[in-house]
């Protein structure tokens, strides 16, 4: 992922409201040693499996639905993929490429069994829509097929989903400049290689390409680390729960930072403590520990890519 490296560090370089700390990173890689612990992909045990392309089309469909939590206070990941599960141990067909192109906003409230319409719900229906829809034109109906078409190469697989599914087309312009992040196509390389614990559709031989997912909660851990920080304007709106318009450059400054300053995390701990960790569990690590800190303030937008 060379493009979200480059224009992340292109947004590091000429950020105004986030500055990754140098000694803040060499203070973490310091302390770290053995702290990153082996996460196991489904450590909440909400995730269906079953070995095979059914898995899949479950990932597919759980990333292209997992964004924007916030709005809705008792939401989050771990209803959306339960409610997922679920809802395919009862129907193996329920996400087939042609069901995936007529569900209603009901529907999927109906299937994750949840009481009241969900966040940005209609931009959630018409990405599953497309997806079916692209499915079905050029996979065969089947996420597994568009996962073998990549040849075991993770980089390939998000260009692929960029290339084809335009809700997956994680791009912003920042001071004149396309910047890649591709939060979600990266999210399902990393998905399946944890689900399938690097064997079969989720074997990559470039697993090491793929960088963090920048989120609401890897910042907020990254800035309570000391790597991150906020100017006097930003903290106060972060602080204020006040919302981050999608694409500014606030919002923009405060994903490619977070991609920016874990890949450097990576080198100093690969030059320091001898140690080569994946930037996937670094993510993971970060991610349950941001977890287990609800307080702490999170940047609020909307946006179909957090």
């Amino acid at each position: 992922m060379d493009q979200v490296k480059a224009t992340a560090a292109f947004v590091a370089n000429r950020s105004s409201h986030v500055v990754v700390d140098s000694a803040g990173l060499e203070k973490v890689v310091e302390n770290i040693q053995d702290k990153i612990p082996k996460i196991e992909w489904d450590f909440e045990g909400i995730h269906y499996f079953d070995n095979g392309p059914l898995t899949v089309q479950y990932l597919f469909v759980l990333d292209t639905l997992n964004f924007c939590f916030w709005p809705d206070k008792n939401l989050n990941y771990d209803d959306l993929a339960s409610g997922l599960k679920e809802a395919l141990e009862n129907d193996k067909s329920v996400f087939d490429a042609d069901h995936l192109q007529k569900f209603t906003g009901l529907q999927l409230r109906n299937l994750l069994k949840w009481p009241r319409p969900l966040p940005l719900e209609d931009e959630r229906v018409r990405l599953l829509h497309e997806v079916g829809f692209e499915l079905e034109r050029s996979f065969g109906g089947k996420a597994s097929n568009l996962v073998e078409s990549c040849g075991r190469s993770a980089a390939k697989l998000v260009a692929t989903i960029a290339s084809h599914f335009p809700g997956f087309r994680d791009h912003s312009v920042y001071k004149g400049h396309q910047i890649f992040l591709y939060k979600r196509a990266q999210i399902f390389a990393a998905d399946l290689y944890g689900a399938f614990k690097g064997q079969g559709y989720g074997e990559f031989n470039d697993i090491s390409s793929i960088t963090i997912f920048a989120d609401y909660i890897v910042p907020a851990m990254l800035r309570k680390l000391g790597v991150l920080k906020y100017s006097s304007t930003l903290a106060s709106i972060i602080e204020s729960n006040k919302e981050i318009v999608s694409g500014s450059e606030e919002e923009v400054e405060l994903r490619a930072c977070s991609i920016y300053a874990v890949e450097k995390m990576r080198d100093l701990i690969s030059v320091k403590l001898g140690k080569q960790v994946l930037s996937v569990e670094l993510d993971l690590w970060l991610w349950a520990y941001g977890v287990q800190n609800p307080s702490l303030p999170h940047h609020r937008t909307l946006s179909i890519y957090y």
